[in-house]
């Protein structure tokens, strides 16, 4: 339907249609039952999904406390996993960024010289992990290649942390980590950092990969497949859990 078309049906102006539809302003759940009904969608969680969407509010959450402190891109991402049904990840240099320590976050920061904002990083970064202590936890399924045991970042006392930390959180009810072991002998296109962040109703899955630049955010559903195949095949070539954390366990002792 033509943004004409769509404003008439709205009570709108085309503008505002074209401004809903780039995300600069949102739209009400009275129109999105409207549009829903018009385009014949009859998926009612799809809908009801959309409407709380639309309820939400500027300040609603804690990320909105970092709005002007951090780019964006930071809320985006803990907004994704707040809202995710579950969450699964691969990583191939460093531990996943819900589980890692602030000295080993530091680590990772340590080419920013701006120290309030390194500050503001770490606070947000550990923050994330609220949703493993909420009444309902999100589901994390987690692979780390075992190279990302091994880098040294911070040095030998921050590893150690990290990996003891590692291990703490392998054993939350919602947490399931599995280690790529450098015995694995089939190529998987798991090299950057991804996360896979499964909506409430599968049309608002999400796929976020890391870059220098910031996350780059994927929902085109061919593409979603091929991501959920790659994750899907680097936990099937990772250890079990409970080897997994022997791998860990092993990798503290010989720092």
């Amino acid at each position: 339907m033509a943004a004409r078309q769509a404003a008439v049906l709205l009570g709108t102006d085309q503008g505002k249609i074209s401004n809903i539809e780039s995300g600069r302003i949102g739209i009400s759940a009275s129109r999105i039952r409207r549009l829903a009904g018009f385009y014949d969608c009859e998926d009612e969680r799809l809908i009801e999904a959309l409407c709380g969407i639309a309820g939400e509010h500027r300040g609603q959450y804690w990320w909105d406390e970092y709005r002007g402190r951090l780019p964006s891109r930071f809320l985006d991402l803990a907004e994704l996993e707040y809202h995710a049904a579950y969450l699964r990840s691969a990583h191939t240099v460093v531990v996943p960024g819900l589980l890692q320590t602030r000295e080993y976050a530091r680590a990772l920061f340590a080419s920013n010289l701006d120290e309030a904002l390194v500050e503001a990083k770490i606070e947000h970064r550990v923050r994330r992990r609220e949703i493993f202590e909420r009444a309902n936890p999100t589901p994390f399924d987690v692979v780390v290649h075992e190279a990302a045991l091994h880098m040294r970042f911070g040095g030998r006392a921050v590893v150690q942390r990290q990996l003891e930390f590692l291990l703490d959180a392998s054993a939350w009810p919602s947490v399931a980590l599995r280690v790529l072991p450098f015995s694995n002998e089939r190529f998987i296109e798991a090299t950057h950092s991804t996360l896979y962040a499964g909506g409430v109703v599968p049309q608002l899955d999400t796929v976020q990969i890391d870059t220098p630049l910031g996350g780059v955010y994927v929902d085109e559903e061919a593409q979603l497949s091929e991501f959920a195949t790659v994750l899907a095949d680097a936990s099937a070539a990772s250890l079990s859990e409970d080897a997994s954390r022997r791998l860990v366990h092993q990798r503290l002792k010989e720092i």
